[in-house]
């Protein structure tokens, strides 16, 4: 991954990675994520910037100010994040003399209309998600699969960004009373963007801060499913959408977490009736 120092922007070394191919090799056209960086110890503050893409900006450190046309001047603060887009004139940086530690996304798509038609509101205001190792974890995992060039794995950066966006836009509006509701929807939204990684079931419920016995109830009590029945439905499920690529059956296997072909195909079999093959070749 690319790391560079760049003392405009940062005494630390910052990492930029843009995307590496054209975006016709990508099945999902919608949305495209086109580029990320991790800016730990930024100290450039900008002035009426002007931007020509959407960019979310989340701040794992620090503290700062954003402002959009002159608008009031808004804190930002640990665990916030906001957004930079295109029509308006924005300022925006860390304090006098301070410093923050920003994770960027620049995003592209048809499918940022039917957000801004929906649920991603107040676009010209700060938002607070919180501070969540996980959260990091989400961000590094999508750095590497926009690394990648592979069109796969960029799409999946792209899926990845709107799970993650509208998890961050349900905390920030959802009263305190659903915080419980609010917690399972967390589980459920780490798990659905971790399909491309094994199942650790302590791990997960570590990221969640609850016993394992807590997290395998509470995904039984929401979906009707044992935790491992309920991944490997979602991964079935993905599975169907990878058989309408070129991609290898093994290959799909193997993304998804299951190295032995044989056992991949088996289960693929007891959740849709019909062998991978099969699958795509009626598909």
């Amino acid at each position: 991954m690319t790391r560079f120092l760049d003392s405009m922007i940062s005494p630390q070394p910052i990492r930029i990675v843009d995307l590496k191919i054209d975006p016709s090799k990508l099945s999902i056209r919608s949305l495209t994520v086109t580029g990320m960086g991790h800016l730990p110890g930024r100290t450039l503050q900008r002035s009426q910037a002007i931007f020509d893409s959407w960019a979310l900006l989340y701040i794992a450190g620090g503290s700062g100010f954003y402002r959009v046309n002159h608008g009031p001047l808004q804190r930002v603060e640990k665990g916030c994040f906001f957004f930079v887009f295109p029509g308006s004139a924005i300022d925006f940086g860390p304090d006098e003399g301070g410093h923050w530690d920003e994770y960027y996304i620049r995003f592209e798509g048809s499918r940022v209309e039917e957000w801004l038609g929906s649920w991603l509101l107040q676009t010209d205001t700060v938002k607070r998600a919180g501070f969540e190792h996980m959260y990091i974890a989400q961000l590094d995992a999508m750095f590497l699969l926009l690394e990648s060039g592979s069109p796969l794995q960029i799409d999946q950066a792209a899926l990845q960004l709107e799970a993650l966006l509208f998890n961050w836009m349900a905390k920030s509006i959802l009263p305190q009373s659903q915080a419980a509701t609010s917690k399972v929807i967390d589980v459920l939204q780490d798990i659905a963007t971790s399909l491309y990684t094994p199942l650790d079931a302590e791990q997960l419920a570590k990221r969640h801060h609850m016993a394992v016995s807590t997290l395998r109830r509470l995904v039984s009590q929401h979906t009707g499913y044992p935790l491992h029945d309920y991944i490997h439905r979602l991964k079935m499920e993905e599975t169907k959408r990878l058989l309408s690529t070129e991609l290898p059956i093994k290959e799909i296997a193997d993304v998804l977490g299951y190295p032995d072909e044989s056992y991949f195909s088996r289960l693929f079999k007891k959740y849709t009736g019909l062998a991978p093959k099969h699958y795509r070749a009626r598909n």
